[in-house]
This record gives structure tokens, sequence and C-alpha cells, in this order.
């Protein structure tokens, strides 16, 4: 009896659960309502099967429970039983299928009106070209794909000269102007998908698929890659911000053509060296894994990377020149940086490729060079030895797990650490210290915080280096204490 009045409850709770949520679907910024009324329809009619075998299961357990002295009837066919429940789940399989269809009908069936989009995938970045002033899109094939020209674009097609390229995560699209997404992939399987505008379609290699839809609500959408493409998937996203017709022109105008690009590539000089690295950049997808603006990523990064002093997985150092950049690239498992997993392939780049690749992480600064103390000399400033410690943190790759903003991740954030009271997974309680600090480093399993799983692998960094990495947490929890008070409203 207990058991079916528990079935009953979860009926009841299901119901009152979906008619009383708060985050039932926004409405979408397209066209595309229909999608969410066959989303319903699929939500109704399972939904009208799971009441109905739950109330089934609900009253077979009152009525067919367990008596004394009484034997269940064996029946081993029942036809007219067998029927219905053929019928009745064909109906409900067909009312889920049919609706979708008539919708992905109308999802390839593009307006003559709309106004062009190619997409272009590759690990782990988005690439975007619009058509010129002829409103039309030259011609493409991966045979002309380099350095010069990512997106592989005929230079001989008079078509695709004005080709506007955008070579950028991020694409601007003007409102209530239907748009026909053209996509491609470079390398693996991805997938095209804006979760707001209901959009989403397989990016096969070889192929060109597409969909449509119009942007009505104006706004920034994220874009993501809803297929696994590789260990950077989950760092392949984008934004779609829809505008208004003049900030689009505006901002369209202000793209390069596929002409300037080639132009600019046959200039000489530094800038043009630079830009050849910047391309290759994009076609290999390296910013993808390595930063160039000092945030954590999968790989290091490369501001102010050249001229640093490296710790390596194997305990060794080496400082940060061409050699070591060059033999980064062509066999990346040579030499690991602590702290970061063997994920990079080889690249087997041109003399002239490796030189534009490495003149722009030079230009992205110089690290501490290698005769100077690269981590942290006790004996100098205190703010010295925070600089010292960030640096160490962003070699070691800690900046990968431990966030200094406060936002969540792998591991406990340093934003106001040091001095807290932290849970351990034991259940014990203790003071974030110098002295737990150390031991947290050189044994991360011994006291893990409660909430967080045993991931970390021991370092073994020198006193300086600990000490500099200790004073740049404690700087954090000084910063955290002084934008407190900095806020009269808010409670240190």
């Amino acid at each position: 009896m207990a058991m079916a009045i528990i079935l009953v409850l979860i009926v009841i709770a299901s119901v009152l659960f979906h008619l009383l949520a708060p985050w039932h679907a926004a409405p979408p910024a397209s066209n595309w309502g229909s999608i969410d009324t066959t989303l319903f329809i699929t939500l109704v009619i399972s939904g009208i099967f799971f009441i109905a075998i739950t109330v089934f299961m609900a009253v077979a357990v009152m009525r067919f429970r367990h008596k004394e002295g009484v034997r269940a009837a064996y029946q081993p066919e029942n036809k007219r039983l067998e029927f219905w429940l053929i019928v009745v789940t064909s109906i409900g399989i067909a009312g889920m299928l049919a609706p979708g269809l008539v919708v992905y009908n109308d999802f390839i069936r593009v307006p003559k009106n709309a106004y062009e989009l190619e997409v272009v995938a590759q690990q782990w970045q988005w690439a975007f070209r619009f058509p010129g002033q002829d409103g039309k899109l030259g011609k493409s094939d991966i045979k002309f794909v380099d350095s010069v020209n990512p997106l592989g674009l005929d230079p001989k097609d008079p078509v695709g000269q004005d080709d506007v390229i955008v070579r950028s995560n991020e694409v601007r699209l003007p409102v209530d102007q239907p748009v026909k997404v053209l996509l491609r992939s470079k390398d693996v399987l991805h997938n095209f998908y804006i979760p707001q505008i209901r959009s989403k379609m397989d990016m096969v290699p070889g192929m060109v698929s597409y969909f449509w839809f119009t942007p009505t609500v104006m706004g920034k959408y994220e874009v993501l890659c809803a297929e696994y493409c590789g260990v950077g998937h989950y760092n392949m996203r984008g934004n779609m911000i829809v505008v208004d017709q003049a900030a689009f022109a505006q901002w369209l105008g202000s793209q390069p053509t596929f002409a300037q690009t080639l132009t600019t590539a046959a200039r000489p000089g530094r800038d043009s060296v630079l830009e050849k690295g910047r391309q290759l950049v994009e076609q290999y997808g390296c910013h993808a894994c390595h930063s160039q603006d000092g945030s954590a990523s999968l790989g290091p990064g490369w501001k102010g990377l050249y001229g640093r002093t490296e710790q390596l997985a194997d305990g060794s150092s080496v400082q940060v020149d061409e050699a070591y950049l060059k033999e980064s690239i062509l066999d990346p498992k040579a030499r690991l940086v602590q702290g970061y997993p063997p994920v990079m392939v080889a690249y087997t780049l041109k003399d002239d490729e490796l030189a534009a690749l490495i003149a722009l992480i030079k230009s992205l600064g110089a690290g501490q060079p290698a005769e100077e103390p690269s981590t942290g000399d006790v004996s100098g400033s205190g703010d010295d030895l925070v600089a010292q410690g960030q640096r160490l943190a962003q070699s070691l790759g800690c900046l990968a797990c431990h966030s200094v903003d406060g936002s969540k991740g792998i591991g406990p954030g340093w934003q106001g650490l040091y001095g807290k009271a932290e849970t351990l997974a034991d259940g014990t309680s203790i003071k974030v210290d110098v002295g737990y600090l150390k031991e947290s480093v050189l044994n991360p399993a011994a006291k893990i915080v409660k909430g967080y799983a045993a991931v970390m692998p021991p370092f073994t960094p020198s006193d300086k280096e600990l000490n500099a990495l200790i004073a740049f947490i404690k700087s954090k929890a000084n910063a955290d204490a002084e934008s407190s008070k900095a806020e009269p409203g808010k409670s240190p």
C-alpha cells in the first residue's frame, strides 16, 4: 500500500512541478515558435504515458499484492491486450514524430529574401563569411586553405573577392531579416547551436548543410558547439549579436574583404609577419588552448610567455626562447609544462610559418628573464613577491582550476580564501593559514576540502616559489576585504 501511495504522489508532484515551474522556455528570438509547439506536444504525449504507466503500477501493486494462499494466474498471451498496446504506442510515436517532420521541412525551406551567412567550424573556433556588394558568396574548396586563406576561398573567383571575412567567434546579424546559414567544417564533426533561437544543425566535413531563421529580438546570444569535437570542445563558444540594420551595416563595413586580406598578407615588413602569425593561429585553432590575454586555458597562455622561466613536469625548468618554442610546436610532448595535460598534437610548419608564430608570441610581451628570479626571492618587497607568485600560478597552471575572481572552479577559489575556515571531506574544519597552504601544495590529497574532487597532483616547488605562491593567495584575501570595505552596503 505504501508503495502505491508513493507512486501516486510522484505523479501528482510531477504534474504540479511542470505547471508551476518558473523556468519554462523563454520567448524564442526567432520565427521558430513551431519548434516550441513540437517540444510541448512531445512533452504532453510522454507525460500522458508517464502518468498512465505509473498509475497502472500503483493499481497493480494494490490489487495484485501478495496474499497468503493466493497464486498468480499464468497467462502466456493476451492478443486483445497486445493489439491495444501496439495501437496506442504507435499513435503516441507518430504523434511525436509527425510534428518534427513538419518543422524540419520549414527549417530548410528558405525564403527568397534571406540574407546568406556562412559559418566555418574547426577545432575549436568559429569563422564567418558574408556576401559582398554583389550579394553572392564566392566559391571555396579545401585545396585553397592555407595560413593566408584559412576559409579556402578560390582566389581566382571574381565573385568572392568582395566577400566579407569575420575571423572571430563573434558575429552580428540584422534584426527582422531572414538569414540562411550555410554550415561547413574544416576538420571533424561539429554542430552549430544557438539555444535561444532554437536552431542547431550538424556540420559534416565535406558537406554544406544549412537552415534559416529570422532574429526578431535584439540582444546577445551564445553560440555553442553541440557535437563533441575533441579536448577543446567545451571552449568552442561564440556570440551572435542581433542589432538594427544601421548598426549592422556599419559593423559589416568595418570588416575586411577577402581581397583585402590577400593584400595585407602580401605586404612586406614586421606587420605582415605578425599578421601571418595571427592567420596561423586562426588556421590551426591555437587560441582555443592558448590565451593571448593572460586568462587561464587548456595550455600555457602566451601573454608574457617569451623569456619567462617555466617549470616542467619532470621537475626541471626551462627558459622560453625561440628554440624551446620551436620544439614545443614540432614536438609538444618533449618538454611538458607542469600543470598542463599532454593533449597538444605535433605540427609540421615551414620555417617562415614557425618564425611568424614565434614573432606573434614575442609580440605579446616578454616574461621574466632567466638571470632574474623568475618565481620569487623572499628578500624582495611584498608587491614583488605577489607578482612573482602570480607568474608562478600561471606557469604551473594553478589558475585553470582555482579562480581568483570569486567564480567557481574545479578547486577552491583563492579570493578571500586565506584566513577562512574550510570544512574538509572528513567533516572536520581547518583554518586556511600558511601551514595548510604549504601542505595543500606539496600533498594535496592529505586534506581535501568538502565538495571538491581529489584531482590535484602534488607539486615540488622550492621554498622561495612556495612563499611567493602563498603571498599571491594572501593578496587575494586582502583584495577581497578591501573591496568589501569600499562598498558601504556590503558586509565583510
